[in-house]
């Protein structure tokens, strides 16, 4: 499975995505988390201690093609490899990978921005699963960051601004001819809030998550929602989510 999640900043994808990768991992299987998002959320919602930084600078080497600059992962070292060695080992298995963080007005982050995605284009599809947090908003999620996917995850809350971002999505995904692209109501408290999300994005809802307090108690205490409440709202939700994809069932 190698699914991505996108949406509106603040939309709440972070915390789904930590928790969907954890509950996959504990399924057996082999799961790597991706952060591409420069600012912090994913290793958080893991329950990883925060991490600012990705692929050291000695992962990547640069070279000459033609008199353009260019950037590939170092001679010997594969996308597994990087993993294995650079990834941080979080809860349940999760292997954690993510670029770097945003240090800066003048903060260049290109070494590490194409050795992360020579990484992802080296990881062979057997035996690896990835859930990937991507950019807030609508940058080029589809054709760049979320490639890998063959799921995309919009998660829209219903509030005026996120069901206009994931309208958005929902319309460059149709340009991009993206694979398998759903949306999924988050902080939902009544259940119109799950047709008016279907209705304002044109995309097919796979599940709705409710709001959650304990969503929000856990992030003041800087812990994983699947720490703090296991059995709650958030981690019962994610796991119905999860079955919907595994068995390709329809949504109930």
């Amino acid at each position: 499975m190698r699914v991505a999640f996108v949406g509106k900043g603040g939309a709440g994808k972070s915390s789904l995505a930590g928790t969907f990768a954890r509950v996959l991992a504990g399924t057996g299987e082999r799961v790597l988390a991706l952060d591409s998002d420069p600012m912090p959320g994913l290793a958080f919602s893991l329950g990883i201690d925060r991490v600012d930084e990705g692929l050291p600078d000695e992962t990547v080497e640069e070279y000459n093609d033609d008199g353009h600059r260019r950037f590939r992962l170092r001679q010997g070292l594969t996308g597994v490899g990087a993993v294995e060695r650079y990834a941080v080992q979080g809860p349940d298995g999760v292997h954690f990978l993510q670029l770097g963080k945003a240090h800066g007005q003048r903060w260049d982050n290109t070494r590490q921005h194409f050795g992360f995605q020579h990484v992802l284009d080296d990881l062979p599809g057997d035996g690896w699963s990835i859930v990937g947090d991507l950019p807030g908003g609508t940058r080029q999620p589809f054709m760049t960051w979320g490639r890998y996917a063959d799921t995309f995850l919009v998660i829209v809350e219903p509030t005026p601004a996120s069901l206009l971002t994931g309208r958005r999505l929902a319309r460059l995904a149709a340009t991009a001819q993206a694979p398998r692209v759903v949306v999924v109501a988050n902080k939902v408290r009544e259940s119109e809030e799950v047709e008016r999300v279907g209705e304002r994005t044109g995309l097919r809802v796979l599940g709705a998550v409710p709001f959650d307090p304990e969503l929000e108690t856990a992030d003041r205490l800087g812990r994983a929602v699947l720490d703090h409440d296991p059995q709650g709202q958030t981690a019962t939700a994610v796991r119905s989510l999860m079955d919907v994809l595994l068995t390709g069932m329809e949504p109930s």
